[in-house]
């Protein structure tokens, strides 16, 4: 299993709505190093929700549920699209500040390659920010 960090705008798509809908496409990627990572997906991984612009902070977890397709929102092909569920809410959210202060997240790529909207997360920094949100 991999773990990964996916980012949305709350405005725009929130956790909520995800958890209202209980699956949905994660389109829209412009990006070949977040499309990249999409396609290394696996069914059964596991990501962060993060809000990105409004709020800044990991809010829920998600599982993968489809791996990479034609992304339905371009005609191009080169790019992709997965599908995710929620998991869970964090009772607690983790700001960007938080991680950032953190000495053991001081390499985690959401502060290292910001403008990325998916991104790799190590297992220790997957339960790090899960014990975090305790």
């Amino acid at each position: 299993m991999k773990y990964w960090l996916m980012k949305s705008e709350p405005d725009v798509f929130s956790f909520d709505d995800l958890i209202a809908k209980g699956q949905e496409h994660w389109d829209g990627v412009r990006n070949y190093t977040a499309r990249n990572n999409m396609q290394s997906m696996k069914v059964g991984d596991k990501a962060f929700f993060y809000h990105s612009n409004i709020g800044k902070e990991i809010v829920g977890i998600v599982k993968i549920v489809k791996e990479a397709y034609q992304d339905p929102t371009t005609d191009e092909t080169r790019w992709v699209c997965v599908d995710v569920a929620p998991i869970k809410k964090l009772k607690n959210p983790v700001s960007l500040a938080a991680i950032k202060a953190n000495p053991k997240l001081a390499e985690m790529k959401i502060i290292k390659q910001s403008r990325l909207s998916v991104i790799d997360v190590t297992k220790a920094e997957f339960d790090e920010i899960l014990e975090m949100s305790k």
